[in-house]
């Protein structure tokens, strides 16, 4: 599939986190994953799909100027696709609802969002994904659970098993996440209006009543959390260069 010629294809990655249970002394997001920061393995991946159009970069009001010299010292010269930097929130959902307010977006183009702290998200999931969000107006990245999953009941006990849930109704979800922008702009403008809080974008969407569709993931599409996660990220970061 392909993204028509009239379509701008805009992405968010939201970098305003502190990270506290990386246990770090800067946010994750700067930490240095071979030699770059993780920040910046991220931009690049997207930057390096033809589709495309701008990037924009959501982080504390305090680190504008560092991202901003990071972009110019670790990717020399580039002007496409643009990369704006602008100021987040408190929460996810804050950062991505402020760059999606400064988007040049028409209600068609399409808007993904993505972790800036996974950073080894590869072309080909940007594109399968983008090729969804062309077919079913929204989507996310998506793993296949893989150890058996108990609903619980949290009680003052402890937690207790109250169902088993089949592996094939459950998937893991990644990011990007995207969505056609005036389907996203609708989600976050009914949110922001209840009140409400979503853990990710397509929280958001399907309290809207679209339905997202799910593309495959893979595991190296890692989310750097915890300090072991930056170890096995150094692991299929190798992997890949000696591919």
């Amino acid at each position: 599939m392909y993204t028509p010629v009239d379509m701008k294809v805009f992405v968010i990655l939201p970098a305003a986190g502190i990270g506290t249970r990386m246990a770090a002394s800067q946010p994750k997001q700067f930490l240095t994953l071979g030699g770059l920061p993780i920040l910046i393995h991220s931009l690049r991946a997207f930057a390096a799909v033809p589709r495309v159009t701008a990037l924009f970069v959501a982080v504390r009001d305090v680190e504008i100027a560092r991202v901003q010299a990071q972009i110019a010292e670790f990717l020399p010269g580039h002007t496409h696709p643009p990369i704006h930097v602008v100021q987040g929130g408190d929460s996810r959902q804050e950062s991505v609802a402020n760059a999606l307010a400064a988007l040049p977006a028409a209600p068609e183009d399409l808007v993904l969002v993505h972790d800036a702290v996974r950073p080894l998200i590869d072309a080909a999931t940007i594109e399968r994904t983008l090729d969804a969000v062309v077919e079913h107006g929204a989507a996310i990245v998506g793993l296949p659970a893989i150890d058996t999953v108990k609903q619980v009941e949290r009680t003052a006990h402890g937690a207790l098993i109250q169902a088993t849930i089949p592996r094939e109704y459950v998937v893991l979800a990644q990011t990007p996440q995207g969505f056609r922008c005036e389907l996203l702009r609708r989600a976050f403008a009914e949110a922001a209006a209840d009140g409400f809080l979503g853990t990710d974008e397509a929280s958001l969407v399907e309290r809207a009543g679209h339905p997202v569709a799910v593309v495959p993931g893979s595991a190296a599409n890692l989310k750097i959390t915890q300090p072991g996660d930056l170890a096995l990220a150094e692991f299929y970061l190798s992997q890949r260069a000696g591919e």
